[in-house]
């Protein structure tokens, strides 16, 4: 069953258009792949494709967490944790643009 899911989001995966369009990839790439990787149980193949993917999984268990048993200082947690995530996003982009191979 997990296989038949994870077989459906490979031959399933959405283009993006970003990339089609400006022929550079955009913040989100590698996003899918690294999801499916995950699944599969590739963690660190997972991290090296999309680095911020397990932190914004994360962020949003703690999210549901938070919103469940009202943490004392869950929104500055949160706000933390999502800055951290954005970071991550953009010093992972600008990598992939410095090493991008014209």
């Amino acid at each position: 069953m997990f296989n038949h899911l994870i077989h459906y989001l490979e031959s399933h995966m959405a283009p993006c258009y970003y990339k089609q369009v400006l022929g550079i990839p955009c913040p989100g790439c590698g996003m899918q792949t690294a999801f499916i990787e995950l699944l599969k149980g590739h963690i660190w193949e997972s991290i090296t494709i999309y680095p911020a993917l397990v932190p914004t999984i994360a962020m949003l268990f703690f999210l549901v967490l938070h919103l469940i048993f009202r943490f004392r200082k869950g929104a500055d947690i949160l706000k933390y944790l999502f800055i951290a995530d954005i970071a991550i996003v953009v010093f992972h982009y600008i990598y992939i643009l410095i090493t991008l191979k014209h």
